[in-house]
This record gives structure tokens, sequence and C-alpha cells, in this order.
């Protein structure tokens, strides 16, 4: 079925490329009736106003408001059905005026379930036709039950919701402006990013650039991981770290390792250069709110360290950085682990609704998660010589004070791409960057406002690869510190003249001190 489905997104794409020539153009309300491949139309209508369009609910906070102000466009709805039991909804919307000539599609999150709008309306003010899928499934984004006798939906889910809603938003967009996109961008975040490398390994000339943030790429690992760290603090009372204690930790190991990068400000430019022990923080007496018990301070030490199998010692996730303690409270602050690793396991592995985390085998069912969802879900292969071949270029990046998603796999997958293809080839096509401070995507101390897109565009279109990207961040509206992201290894280092919080003030380059 893969390679079924990976010839015939061959073809469909040889169908709508630029090259193909202008095809006469379409109203909005007339592709209602295009036939396309295992595809219902449901709706095609200009949208002219917010007003215009209902959305259903359910959808990602945030979705209403993205939609003030957007330009009209046309918006098309449809089921996708490549197999008995996919329902995949899609939604493809297109400037009616002043179109940039380009496609970006935008990613979900955690289990996906529902059309990301917000996304789609931010791609659509920047002139882009836009799309995006449910992934296959209508619900929560955090609730994994969808999987329970539905194969087929796994797979939707893993790759092929993204691949038909590529090929078919593709369709549209040709019909409707008489021309294919001239460029076609992916820009996901979390299951986002995850679902940006997969279009990279496998179906290659869906995008001509990809923008993967954060990315789940190994989930039977991933999940792992947040049981390991959930473990640490919840396996007996005396282990567990009260949500009070995260700032007084957090305090200590920017006290140790704050000034390491040159400037004090409150980020750890590379936090694996931090060596803070959480047992520095022991009571000597009585047990109090600025110190940690024994018990309190070795579950810190696991948290921060990788998860591993226990028969083996082979890593299977790395650990959460240190400076990450104020996001503790997602994996590690109770009563039980995050849902989204309970439900990876008791849906889309166990199948058994009744499965008790506490079961856990860090080393066979680690073994037997792989076994059975990983060649669906996860995207570590490393052999992206296809999508560089034809142009491709990859832009990922990751925040160092992740508390969902473990930094260091990012640094992992990059890695090995650049030993697959050595470093002057893999700089041709692929930039990773980390960035200080910054949680899930966004949040935490860092700089999180930084806009990857228009350095994708410009790699793609003119060849000029991103040698940094300037972050900000923003409080109460406001730009309080810009800094520049760099691609890894490098790492913003201080000129030692000038603002701190200004990018200017600082340079990429590689350290020379070892971590």
């Amino acid at each position: 079925m893969k390679k079924a489905a990976f010839v015939f997104g061959a073809i469909a794409m040889l169908a709508v490329t630029p090259q193909a020539g202008a095809q006469q153009r379409m109203s909005c309300e007339a592709l209602s009736s295009q036939s396309l491949p295992n595809t219902t139309i449901a709706s095609a209508r200009t949208i002219r106003s917010s007003t215009d369009l209902q959305l259903p609910s359910g959808g990602r906070p945030g979705a209403d408001q993205a939609l003030q102000g957007v330009p009209a466009f046309c918006s098309v709805a449809a089921t996708l059905r490549p197999s008995p039991d996919s329902e995949i909804k899609i939604e493809v919307w297109m400037p009616v005026e002043n179109w940039n000539g380009k496609f970006q599609a935008v990613g979900n999150g955690g289990f996906a379930g529902s059309i990301e709008y917000a996304a789609m309306a931010q791609a659509l003010e920047r002139g882009y036709a836009t799309s995006s899928t449910d992934g296959g499934h209508v619900g929560e984004s955090s609730d994994g039950s969808f999987a329970l006798g539905h194969p087929e939906k796994v797979v939707d889910l893993g790759y092929r919701a993204v691949h038909e809603m590529t090929v078919t938003a593709k369709a549209l967009i040709a019909a409707f402006y008489g021309n294919a996109p001239k460029f076609s961008y992916w820009r996901g975040c979390s299951q986002g990013g995850r679902q940006g490398l997969r279009e990279a390994q496998q179906y290659p000339v869906d995008y001509d650039g990809i923008i993967a943030g954060a990315a789940a790429a190994n989930q039977p690992n991933h999940y792992s991981g947040s049981l390991w760290v959930a473990s640490a603090t919840l396996k007996d009372a005396a282990s567990f770290i009260p949500r009070e204690k995260y700032p007084l930790i957090n305090k200590a190991v920017l006290a140790a390792c704050d000034a390491k990068d040159g400037v004090t400000d409150g980020v750890l430019e590379d936090p694996r250069r931090c060596d803070f022990d959480p047992k520095s923080l022991v009571c000597t007496s009585a047990a109090g709110e600025s110190c940690l018990t024994l018990e309190q301070a070795i579950a810190a030490r696991q948290i921060y360290a990788p998860a591993k199998n226990p028969r083996t010692g082979e890593e299977i996730w790395p650990g959460l950085m240190r400076g990450s303690e104020l996001g503790w409270a997602a994996q590690a602050g109770g009563p039980a682990p995050i849902r989204l690793a309970i439900d990876f396991f008791k849906y889309l592995v166990f199948e058994n609704p009744n499965w008790d985390w506490r079961t856990f085998d860090f080393d066979r069912d680690v073994v037997s998660a792989t076994a059975k969802v990983g060649p669906i879900v996860s995207t570590m292969n490393p052999d992206l010589e296809a999508f560089r071949s034809r142009g491709g270029k990859l832009i990922m990046y990751h925040g160092w004070n992740d508390q969902a998603i473990a930094p260091e796999n990012s640094v992992k997958y990059y890695t090995s791409v650049v030993d697959r293809f050595g470093k002057e080839r893999a700089d041709q096509f692929v930039r990773l960057f980390m960035a200080p401070g910054v949680e899930h995507c966004r949040g935490g101390p860092g700089p999180d406002t930084f806009d990857p897109l228009t350095a994708l565009d410009a790699w793609v279109v003119s060849g000029v690869a991103p040698n940094s990207i300037t972050a900000s961040r923003v409080l109460n509206g406001k730009v309080v510190r810009t800094r520049p992201l760099c691609p890894y290894p490098q790492v913003a280092m201080y000129r030692g003249t000038g603002s701190t919080d200004e990018a200017a003030s600082f340079e990429c380059r590689v350290p020379t001190s070892p971590r």
C-alpha cells in the first residue's frame, strides 16, 4: 500500500507541476464538481469575511481570533478515503487576490484530530494558498482512542493523511488559479514537525521546503521517555517533587551555569554545558521549602538523565535539559503521566483501554512498540537523498527548554543526517536551529518569536542559506530582547560590546571549549 501511494503521489505531482503549463481557471464554487481520486468535496465557497466561515467545535483555541481580518479566500472542504476505513478531513484555502504563487501546508499537534485553522489563517495572510488535515479522525489532540480497532487510521495519522491532502490540495490549487504552485512548503511543530520529516523521507516530491519544529520524530522512544520522567516522581510518594519546588531547582541551575555562555540573562545558550547536580539542594536538616529531600534530588537526576534499557544500558530517549524545570509539571507533576504517552501505549501499541502505565517494561515494551508502530509513526531515517537531489530544503528547530520532547533527539537526528552526507553536503539542504530558553514550540524565558518561513523561502527560491535567524522575546506586546538563532553546532556568542538584549551584539560561532 505504501508503494502504491508513493507512485500515485509522484504521478499526481507530475500532472500539476508548473512545467505542465497553464490550464483554464475554475471559479471557487465550480470546484465542488471536481472529480479527484478518493475524494468527496463537501463544499467550495468564497469567504469574504470571517463571519462567512463557521468553524466546527473542537478546533484549536484561538482560531476564531486568527480569522479576523484575513483576505477573501476560496474555501474547499473535502473528505479523503484512500482506504475503506479512512475518513480524512481536509480544507484548502486560496486567496482570491494577491496569491503569491506558492502553497504552504500546516501541521498538527498531539494526535491531531482537528483542522489547524489558526495556522492556515497565518499562511493566508502572507499570500499563500494553504491546507490542513485532521490526520484522519476527529477528537481532542491528546485522545488516542481513535486508534482502537482502526489500524488504517493509525496509518493515516502516521503518513497517509498528509500526503493525500498534499496531492489533493495541489490539484485544487491548479484548478482554481489555472497554474500549480511555483513552490510548496510544509510548516509544523511537534506532531507537525514529525509529519514534515516523514514527508521529506517518504514523499520527497511533495514539498520544496520543510520546516520541522520540535519534531516528535521517534514516538515509541519518545513516549517511553515520557514514562521514564513520570516514573521518576510518581513511583512513590517520597520521590514526588511538588511544583512549588520547580523554581527552586531552576534558580539553582541558573546560579550555577547561566554565566558560562558569557552573558547572565536567565537563559542557557547550550544547557549540555551545565553540570548542576540537584543533590546540592538536599536538606541538611529537616525538609523545607528551600531544599530537596534526597529522594527528590534523585528523582530530579533521573529527569535529566536519558531513559535507558535496564538490561542492556542502551539509551532509549534523551533526558530533559537543565533549565527546563519550570515546565516539568507537564510530565512529572502527576497524578499520572502525560495523557499522550498513556494513550499511545493503550491504544496504538497494546490495544487495551485498561492498560496500566506502571506495568511498563523499559526493555520488552519499548521493543514491542518499536516493532508494531515504529515503521508507521517514526521518522528517524537519515536517508534524505531523494529530497536533497531534487533541491529540497529542510529547516529544523527545537527549544533547549522543551519540557515535552527532549531537544537532544533533534540533535541526534540532524547529526545522523550529517554523518550520512558529510557536513558540507548536509549544509546545502538541512539546517538545525536550537533555541535557548524556549519551551515546546513556543514559550519559556528565551526569545521564542522568529520567522523560519522567510528564511526557508529565500533558501528555496534564491539559494540563500540561513546563517542565522533573528528571534525576539515579546512581553506585553513589546520586544524586550532579540538574539540570533544559529545553525547547529554554532551558538550565539557575545561580541563583548553592546546591549546583551540586541541580536547585533552577538555572532554565531562554534564553541571551542569542551562541553
